[in-house]
């Protein structure tokens, strides 16, 4: 693993996540629920703490930090997969 995606416990992380190909889906407010759902789910359940945070057209801003010893990395990897398949579904279904 590089040194660059190596993260520290207990450490705050500005984390960018993006959509493929910069698509702007979060143009609509379903999408954007989704996202916010999502995260508080993460917040809720996985112990992911939220300093802030922005949802742009087309990628997400995040100051956050784990504050149960789990890995950032691993959670944000979850997330990004769940929340992805959802919001294709979504969009399936429209």
């Amino acid at each position: 693993m590089s040194e660059k995606r190596k993260t520290i416990e207990d450490q705050l992380y500005y984390v960018t996540l993006t959509v493929v190909g910069w698509i702007d889906v979060f143009t609509r407010k379903e999408y954007v629920y989704e996202i916010i759902n999502n995260l508080k789910y993460c917040q809720q359940n996985k112990g992911l703490e939220i300093y802030a945070y922005v949802i742009m057209s087309n990628h997400i801003h995040l100051i956050a930090r784990m504050n149960n010893g789990s890995k950032l990395g691993e959670l944000l990897r979850d997330f990004k997969s769940y929340t992805a398949k959802q919001i294709i579904k979504m969009i399936e279904d429209n």
